[in-house]
């Protein structure tokens, strides 16, 4: 008798670099340095993004995030957050390959500042420029299937669609066109912003998302290191949910036992 397995995944390729953690952290808004050293420890996280704009590199508490990481066990992930134009987008990747940090930049055009979506347009325009000048460019975009397979034909390495807008911790409120994003791109998506809660990375990967990216939930969560954990469960948990096949929903009910033969 031969007895079923679990699918076997494969790991999550993205410019060239393959890494077991589907689950990506960010820096930003932790009480302490060591606070955020034990988030990313029980996370499992292999790509950890940094914005350098903000940082401050006339404070060493500011630097530390730099300084006091040891980067030889992650991916860094250079970001732009900030960053209003396409212009400055692209001076803050350029500055960060000049620093020696990474040739990733995770793309941010974001000139709103209530609801902090992305610009298209900029952000379009700055990844032409950088994948033109061989950065690995990951894009942050709102959840828009022609903009993701645009940024996807000129050679982004991956598209990152929000689930909600920044720190909301809204989740997946509309999601359709997340699927369709997943549905027609051959590079990784990564759904980046809002996730809140477990559950919410659970099923974004359920949907088939490749990864997600969380920040504010894990770094403003009463307990950081254990909110990172369940995170981190939760995306093993809906990758293995979308690799297993989930059942179709139905209008009516399905009996789970047989139908037939019933004793009476």
């Amino acid at each position: 008798m031969t007895i079923p397995t679990e699918r076997v995944d494969t790991p999550l390729t993205i410019g060239g670099k393959q890494f077991a953690s589907r689950l990506m952290l960010g820096t930003g808004k932790y009480s302490t340095h060591d606070v955020m050293l034990a988030a990313f420890e029980a996370s499992g996280a292999e790509i950890i993004t940094v914005a350098l704009r903000r940082i401050d590199f006339d404070d060493p508490l500011s630097r530390s995030v730099l300084e006091g990481v040891d980067w030889s066990k992650y991916q860094i992930l250079p970001n732009t957050a900030g960053c209003t134009t396409a212009q400055e987008a692209i001076r803050i990747a350029r500055m960060a390959r000049a620093m020696e940090l990474s040739d990733w930049i995770k793309l941010e055009v974001i000139p709103d500042p209530v609801y902090l979506f992305p610009d298209p347009v900029g952000t379009l325009e700055a990844a032409k420029v950088l994948v033109a000048e061989g950065f690995t460019v990951l894009p942050y975009i709102a959840d828009d299937p022609v903009l993701a397979r645009q940024l996807e034909e000129i050679g982004c390495a991956t598209v990152m669609p929000l689930a909600a807008p920044i720190g909301s911790g809204q989740g997946l409120v509309h999601f359709d066109r997340i699927k369709i994003i997943i549905e027609q791109s051959s590079v990784p998506v990564v759904v980046d912003a809002g996730i809140g809660a477990p559950s919410d990375a659970a099923l974004a990967m359920e949907l088939g998302a490749d990864a997600v990216l969380v920040n504010t939930a894990i770094a403003r969560a009463d307990d950081p290191a254990a909110m990172a954990r369940a995170m981190r469960l939760g995306v093993e948990a809906g990758r293995l949910a979308w690799l297993a096949g989930r059942i179709p929903k139905r209008a009516i009910g399905s009996a789970s036992s047989p139908t037939t033969g019933i004793v009476s």
